[in-house]
């Protein structure tokens, strides 16, 4: 079997960048801004390094698709043959996606805070008596996508953690011998 080494480390490592940052953001990032005195500045620091980090976390979706189709490839023999393979990887690529669009969704929702943030709010994503309704929704998504992004990426972690434990030749040897 030949090596992907340079396949699953971008995989993995884009998908730790994802998970870390979204992360790092939800409890440091808008746990520092929420402590501002000035309500307004709450909204726009978040907004602000929210928006440094967009292109890092593009970025990291291309490294993890570039890695997944390396190991899609490297793998496509065992995938076919072993049991429970083939299960893992569909369920890791649509939870990937779901996530992707998640965290496309969470800059979206970013952006309309950013573009509103001189109302201010009482935390990054708690709105602030008086806030437009507009605001309100997207500060409320907010608070669940901050979190649901990372339980996502980690879930995403976790499946190609058990994606390399089906490599291991005991699970090799079992799962071709006794699929059915």
């Amino acid at each position: 079997m030949a090596s992907n080494l340079l396949s699953r480390s971008v995989h993995d490592l884009s998908a730790a960048a994802w998970f870390g940052g979204s992360l790092m953001g939800a409890v440091g990032l808008n746990g520092a801004a929420a402590a501002a005195k000035d309500p307004k500045e709450r909204t726009r620091l978040s907004t602000i390094g929210w928006a440094k980090w967009t292109p890092v976390q593009t970025g990291a979706f291309v490294a993890h698709t570039v890695g997944g189709v390396g190991l899609l490839f490297g793998n496509k023999a065992r995938l076919a043959k072993q049991k429970g393979a083939g299960a893992t990887t569909v369920t890791k690529t649509a939870l990937t996606l779901v996530g992707m669009g998640l965290t496309a969704y969470t800059g979206v929702l970013g952006a309309k805070v950013g573009k509103l943030a001189e109302q201010g709010g009482e935390g990054v994503t708690e709105p602030r008596a008086g806030a437009s309704e507009e605001l309100k929704k997207a500060q409320k998504q907010l608070k669940v996508l901050q979190w649901a992004v990372p339980v996502v990426s980690g879930a995403v972690i976790v499946l190609g953690a058990q994606q390399g434990e089906q490599q291991r030749p005991s699970n090799l040897v079992e799962g071709i011998f006794n699929r059915r």
